[in-house]
């Protein structure tokens, strides 16, 4: 066998398709290359000879070597692929100039600073070219020549702070993806003289057209720019400003205050319940105050509304913090911890409140001992990642964990911006006005808020006036701020400057006002999808109900009027308890006697119906809160119904009588998880077992949402507070969280197939909840995970970490593993998926969703349940591919 013959076969390729596939590309119909050598994943630092005999091999993919140069690739001249990504190339291989039969070149993930004229003047065929996560602030303007051809670049990840002037004679470019970059500005013959079809542009400090223009699209991006020809411009100086911090800090008292220029004292029974939302205008500046709760039980909602590019003060109540680290870490730490993974590029302005009961002395050792730990979590991160980096580097088999190194090293460049500490007595106006001058001050420096100032056309700073004025003006929408989308865009065309605002262009803008916060627009949630919230307050109102500190005591203080009202009795409400205390679940009936005391109180008593739902017709909250995954519907509360026929998939499901009502269960609510240990039985040390590191944490919340959704996907599950236990074909699969402290992961096990056949399905089912774990931890940038499978040797602490993952494959060769520790073997399945599957293949067969498995029973702690809506076919295959 030829060493062609022999490498061609590599399971390298299907990884490195599902690569591009994960990486934007459309360009799925791959042409079919004859001679095509994969010579991936091979620590190559020189092009075998072998291969520079073959003359007329037309691909061959060099994808995760050690490649500095590419010496002798030029005999390759009938080369029409050629893959060079995540190699240690610094400087351009000009080599390749010779391969004119060039298609598609990848030269992504390298080290290269600069590419040389005179290289692309011979690539009269190329089409696909890859130059993401390099060096680059550049390109050769003979890159025209291929102006014929490309029809797919990708520059993201480098350091472009302009559009090259040279990608304008791109006149075929169909796809262009330049995230991560430092571009201000965009041009608008880009979208006016080419034929983009995708386009992608995230991770940029954005003036014209603003980021939240830019994340509606290129037919979103076109309409902004149509309007910037066909009227004036505005410069809109708009900051959304989150105040954050514990309980009690004081960040009420100085929102209001600012906003009313004045001290405002705030008393304890009016504090924030969820969010409060107000805006503050101050030498041109728009600000939109943001006021987060601080106890744990609102922290489920906040992932709704943090948002980068925002202005974070970090509230400190100076009377409570003590010199120790238990005290910072309650009230500092846990918050820059969450920004540092939620919003890794935040500028963060402390602010020290309380200082009247301080003495001046303990006020200063104060400030500087919180400023010393702030910076000292900054560098712990730092130093964290280098040591993540060094470990993957230092892997004997380091290429198959390019990604999981990239990603890390994106990680680096990340990290908030602290400012100085102000300190402040909130009952003194000048304090109040010294903390005025200091955020004025900082959001006027550029160099910490590069795109404070947005270019928008005046028909959006109009339209956003008149919804202002509808919502003032309008009675019945000023209770409620909801409108149905129809007619408000009836509405704003009665007004002169506005009657010819087309739907299309109104839409374009609601979604720009949607992503700065100022109305809500769920155009996403079919049930909302014509609904439009001119301001949130209803949704803050409603979720507040529901997520809340002190629930109980709010289902037990339910007026006996609205239980009537409900058709229901004190005996129902104190179910309604008990149902609420042992297994967090809230029946229909509940949560319309919760949220009707608390809409009426607010004046929303016209919405309530619409909001809230009935017994038969599901109302739009909890299609809301059901999309964010703060609850799981469920329909059977109790056990299993023993006389129920074998459940196919696709058929009805067997209710036990008298169970029909809905349900709707908050994990977050969850207790003890002792029921869900005990019905799992135990863990074994032939268990298959792999553990999801988080860093620096698993983040609140995170563990609860993973849950809904993995539930979401299997009928059969139990239900705690740190543990969830799946079933499927009658096979147990455990999920427990554990959050110490520099000790903090998920850990999924399953018991060992009796069978070598059994791997492969136990391993699918891993790696389904692997893949909602990956796919939820996309909502916080700043978390770097590392899967890990513990070595099989009793009390060895080795463990193996997982190489990357691509489309939910894991790649490896060999038939048996080694640990570096104990020196035994293993067999690869025990610890890796062994069999790759292709990315088409569908999943997951029928005989995933079953009925039953074991016997349980409810404790105060524990919830065993069966989701009806994933047993319709077509329900089941939606579900599944939002993850696939």
């Amino acid at each position: 066998m030829t060493i062609a013959e022999g490498y061609s076969c590599s399971p390298g390729i299907k990884a490195q398709k599902a690569s591009m596939a994960q990486h934007g590309s459309t360009d799925e119909q791959e042409e079919d290359y004859s001679n095509e050598v994969v010579l991936s994943s091979l620590r190559l630092r020189v092009l075998p000879s072998e291969i520079l005999q073959k003359s007329g091999i037309e691909s061959l993919n060099l994808d995760r070597n050690k490649l500095k140069h590419l010496t002798g690739i030029s005999k390759l001249c009938n080369l029409k692929k050629l893959i060079l990504s995540k190699n240690d190339i610094a400087n351009f291989p000009e080599e390749i100039r010779n391969l004119v039969h060039l298609e598609k070149l990848e030269l992504n993930q390298n080290q290269i600073r600069e590419i040389p004229e005179g290289v692309f003047s011979c690539f009269l065929k190329l089409k696909h070219l890859r130059l993401n996560n390099n060096l680059l602030d550049s390109l050769p303007k003979d890159l025209a020549t291929c102006s014929g051809s490309l029809q797919y670049l990708n520059l993201s990840d480098n350091f472009f702070i302009t559009i090259p002037l040279v990608i304008l004679k791109l006149k075929r470019l169909e796809e262009f993806y330049i995230q991560n970059n430092i571009l201000l500005q965009l041009p608008v013959e880009l979208f006016k003289e080419l034929p983009l079809k995708v386009f992608e542009v995230s991770r940029n400090p954005l003036r014209e057209p603003p980021y939240e223009v830019c994340a509606g699209g290129i037919r979103q991006i076109i309409t902004y720019f149509n309007c910037l020809q066909n009227c004036q411009t505005e410069e809109d100086r708009r900051i959304k400003t989150m105040f954050l911090g514990a309980s009690l800090a004081g960040k009420s008292t100085i929102c209001k205050s600012l906003k009313k220029r004045q001290s405002v004292r705030m008393l304890e029974e009016e504090r924030t319940v969820g969010i409060e939302i107000s805006e503050f205008h101050l030498q041109g500046f728009t600000f939109l105050f943001w006021d987060f709760a601080g106890q744990l039980e609102y922290y489920m909602t906040h992932h709704m509304f943090i948002t980068p590019q925002a202005l974070v003060i970090l509230v400190i109540n100076f009377q409570q913090y003590q010199l120790s680290n238990n005290s910072f870490s309650e009230l500092i730490g846990f918050w820059i911890n969450n920004l540092l993974m939620r919003v890794p590029n935040s500028v963060v302005l402390p602010v020290g409140t309380h200082i009247d009961a301080c003495a001046e002395r303990e006020v200063e050792e104060k400030k500087r001992d919180i400023m010393t730990k702030m910076q000292a979590m900054l560098e712990e991160r730092k130093t964290n990642l280098t040591h993540f980096i060094a470990n993957l580097e230092g892997i004997e088999e380091s290429e198959y964990y390019v990604d999981q190194w990239n990603r890390l090293k994106d990680m680096e460049n990340w990290s908030l911006k602290i400012l100085d500490l102000v300190s402040v007595n909130c009952m003194n106006y000048n304090d109040i006005k010294t903390l005025e001058g200091t955020i004025l001050e900082h959001v006027k420096n550029e160099e910490v808020f590069p795109n404070v100032i947005q270019v928008l056309p005046t028909v959006y700073k109009q339209v956003e006036a008149a919804i202002v004025d509808i919502v003032q003006k309008n009675e019945e929408t000023a209770e409620h701020g909801m409108i149905d989308l129809s007619l408000l865009h009836t509405e704003l065309s009665l007004q002169d400057h506005l009657s010819h605002l087309d739907r299309e262009l109104l839409q374009d803008i609601l979604r720009y006002l949607h992503r700065v916060g100022l109305i809500v627009w769920y155009e996403e949630i079919k049930p909302l999808e014509g609904i439009v919230f001119l301001r949130p307050a209803i949704l803050i109102t409603t979720f507040k109900t529901l997520i809340r500190y002190g629930l109980i005591q709010q289902l037990e203080s339910i007026a006996v009027d609205i239980l009537i009202g409900e058709h229901a009795t004190i005996r129902d409400r104190t179910n309604w308890v008990w149902t609420f205390k042992s297994k967090a679940m809230l029946c229909q009936k509940a949560m319309r006697a919760l949220l009707k005391h608390q809409l009426y109180l607010d004046g929303l008593k016209d919405v309530f119906e619409e909001m809230v739902g009935s017994r038969s017709q599901k109302g739009k909250l909890f299609s809301l809160l059901e999309h964010f995954e703060i609850c799981l519907e469920v329909r059977n509360t109790g056990g299993l119904n023993p006389k129920a026929r074998v459940f196919m998939p696709g058929q009805p499901w067997e209710m036990v009588q008298g169970c029909e009502e809905v349900h709707y269960l908050f994990p977050t609510y969850l207790n003890q998880s002792e029921e869900v240990l005990a019905t799992w039985g135990g863990d074994q040390a032939e268990d298959l077992h792999v553990r999801v590191y988080f860093s620096p944490e698993i983040p609140e919340g995170f563990f609860q949402r993973l849950m809904v959704k993995a539930c979401s996907f299997f009928s059969t599950h139990w239900a705690a507070k740190v543990a969830c236990l799946l079933i499927c074909s009658g096979k147990p699969l455990l999920i427990k969280a554990n959050n110490q402290k520099g000790y903090s992961y998920i850990e999924l096990r399953c018991r060992e197939p009796v069978e070598s056949a059994g791997f492969q399905f136990s391993w699918d089912f891993i790696m389904t909840i692997l893949s909602v774990n990956n796919k939820l931890s996309e909502e916080w940038p700043g978390l770097h995970l590392c899967v890990k499978a513990p070595c099989r040797t009793a009390r060895c602490p080795a463990e193996f970490v997982w190489p990357d993952m691509d489309d939910k494959n894991t790649v490896t060769k060999e038939e048996m593993k080694t640990c570096g520790i104990c020196a035994h073997q293993f067999k690869t399945e025990l610890l890796f998926p062994k069999v790759s599957r292709k990315p088409d293949t569908p999943q997951p067969p029928a005989h995933y969703f079953v009925t039953s498995y074991g016997n349980a029973t409810f404790g105060s702690s524990t919830v065993h349940v069966e989701t009806q809506n994933i047993l319709d076919k077509d329900s089941r295959k939606t579900n599944w591919s939002t993850f696939s």
